[in-house]
């Protein structure tokens, strides 16, 4: 059973409503499966009007859930094959962003993304999927590897930001954010980002700079985290829920905007409800998105990411 947030606490209710009958008929001396069919029914229900209705804040919330698929979840669904390649050939491996080569539906590709763990050993090991400037230099090494061999690029994004400690500033966060981006953006194979999770600032677009952006429709995108921005408009995180709605952080928002491309649709509930329908859900959408992009020139995908990226805020 998944664990439930704040805002399902009427639907943790029932489920738990649910679980008591089914302990209370395990010896099979009372039916009760009608009751029981009654009451999932109505959990069911309640599941699906609510998740149909999230606010910015609860989209965010569903984002953040630790039993959402992560990096590793997605290779061993979706992708063969997979070598990972380690180091940024300067300073040091970053486990926050981890690539390599893989081979996706019959087709050789480089899949780049953040990790965040998924228990409190691998969290500290990944750093919480916050990258350092070695991670994103490790980015810049395997786009422009693909980039030399032919090969589609394929990033997963998924961290709160870039991590903003003293150690990664002093060793350059800023220019390899940049750098990384400007990677993306030069690449002259297609460059296809998916936002799975949370997309946080710059150390999501360094990522993110592709071709077409394909975004889970219970994630989220923004400069700054809700509650980031709270602090420096309100001096407190306390307005994180005003704040966004107020940035207007969710799929069907940038979808709007022109930010991203494509809204993948979750299972009922969730991407941690049923993992597996949605990493499938994103293969067909990656693999739609390939079948299209594979046909163009080097020249036309520069050219299409300069046209995307330029437009964006334009009125």
């Amino acid at each position: 059973m998944p664990s439930f947030l704040d805002f399902e606490r009427p639907i943790a209710e029932l489920q738990g409503r649910i679980d008591e009958l089914r302990d209370t008929a395990a010896d099979g001396s009372v039916d009760i499966d009608a009751e029981i069919g009654r009451l999932q029914a109505k959990s069911d229900k309640l599941l699906k009007d609510t998740f149909a209705r999230l606010t910015p804040w609860q989209k965010t919330q569903v984002a953040r859930h630790p039993e959402r698929p992560h990096f590793k979840d997605y290779v061993a669904g979706l992708f063969a094959e997979f070598v990972p390649l380690a180091g940024d050939r300067a300073f040091a491996d970053d486990q926050a962003i981890i690539g390599g080569f893989a081979t996706f539906r019959g087709r050789k590709v480089m899949v780049i993304g953040h990790e965040k763990g998924d228990d409190t050993a691998s969290r500290l090991r990944h750093n919480f999927g916050m990258g350092k400037p070695e991670g994103y230099r490790k980015a810049i090494r395997l786009v422009e590897l693909a980039d030399r061999f032919g090969l589609p690029v394929i990033t997963l994004v998924d961290t709160s930001g870039a991590f903003p400690g003293i150690q990664a500033e002093e060793r350059g966060q800023a220019e390899a954010i940049a750098r990384s981006t400007e990677a993306c953006l030069n690449a002259g194979v297609p460059v296809v980002a998916a936002i799975v999770g949370e997309g946080g600032s710059g150390g999501a677009v360094a990522l993110a700079a592709g071709n077409h952006v394909l975004m889970f429709e219970h994630a989220v995108y923004s400069v700054i985290s809700p509650e980031g921005c709270a602090s420096i408009l309100w001096r407190t995180a306390d307005k994180a829920p005003d704040a966004a709605e107020a940035m207007r952080v969710t799929a069907q928002d940038l979808k709007m905007f022109g930010i991203i491309d494509t809204i993948v649709p979750e299972p009922v509930g969730g991407a941690h409800r049923d993992p597996a329908a949605a990493i499938a859900a994103l293969g067909d959408a990656l693999a739609a998105t390939l079948h299209i992009l594979t046909s163009e020139d080097p020249a036309r995908l520069r050219q299409g990411r300069r046209e995307k990226f330029l437009a964006m805020g334009r009125l």
